[in-house]
């Protein structure tokens, strides 16, 4: 699917983010990047300043402002090839996407694993095929091999790491069936994980819990987060310290202050780009 010219540039100031996160730090990189003469120009007008969240303090978040259908998910689609190789070094990221309802969930993890899809063909494209997508239902299903020789993304919505969610979908419930990730892990990297409460009496009491959260910490994976808007406020920062994210990335067509907004797409390139569409009323008329 060939990019529009505000998608590829959108993606550009992204790449020069993180590329400038390994110099200077993410805090200075922002600053770098969003006093460029013609992003200040688009983010004038914007409360934007720069928010570091206390419990994952080295962990880049950014967002980027996009239009309602200005093509987001296929912006973060790209996007997940861009973080992987410029801030981790890593050939196959580890991706929790969160959507902002069930519905909505659904439908990406569907259009994700659709190898007809143009979201699913670009990460086929970039990952030379090499692309594992799973619901956060399936989460118990993924292997370490499917984590070592695949990007793996994994789509939920925020409600699921709410430490008070009690649902079958609860990632922070010891669970056998993800052991084998964890007898492959360095134990020197426990440190930080949830662990198994000592008043239990189970035996190997004092090993990490295998949740899935602790899964995610010890990869330390790219988040994305679509309607960030919606969705941010709901994620405490002690849910993000148990996540443990390598970079929050963020899209969304109307900000919040704390969004901290690296790049604002204006509606007026979505309409040069024929990106919005007239809409078409139908009347019906009795003859």
């Amino acid at each position: 699917m060939e990019l529009k010219n505000y998608q590829r540039a959108t993606l550009s100031v992204l790449k020069s983010f993180f590329e400038q996160c390994r110099i200077v730090g993410h805090e200075e990189a922002f600053k770098k990047i969003t006093s460029e003469p013609e992003i200040a120009a688009r983010l004038a007008g914007l409360k934007n300043t720069y928010t570091v969240w206390d419990k994952i303090p080295g962990t880049p978040r950014v967002c980027l402002k996009v239009p309602t259908g200005g093509g987001k998910t296929i912006i973060a689609a790209h996007a997940v090839k861009i973080a992987g190789e410029t801030l981790r070094e890593r050939e196959y990221p580890l991706v929790l996407w969160f959507a902002p309802s069930d519905t909505i969930r659904r439908q990406t993890a569907e259009a994700l694993k659709n190898p007809r899809h143009p979201y699913r063909l670009t990460l086929d494209d970039q990952f030379v095929g090499k692309v594992r997508v799973f619901d956060i239902d399936e989460k118990f299903t993924i292997t370490p091999d499917d984590i070592n020789e695949h990007v793996c993304i994994i789509v939920s919505t925020i409600q699921s790491f709410v430490k008070e969610d009690t649902s079958k979908y609860n990632v922070y419930r010891d669970n056998e069936n993800l052991e084998p990730h964890f007898a492959r892990m360095e134990a020197a990297k426990f440190a930080g994980m949830e662990r198994r409460n000592p008043q239990d009496g189970l035996p190997d009491k004092d090993r990490p819990k295998y949740s899935f959260a602790n899964l995610l910490y010890y990869h330390c994976p790219l988040m994305i987060v679509d309607e960030a808007h919606k969705a941010v406020t709901d994620l405490s920062q002690e849910t993000l310290r148990r996540i443990n994210p390598s970079a929050v990335i963020e899209f969304t067509a109307t900000p919040r202050e704390n969004n901290n907004i690296l790049y604002n797409v204006r509606a007026a390139e979505l309409k040069e780009e024929e990106m919005i569409k007239l809409p078409v009323a139908l009347l019906e008329y009795s003859l």
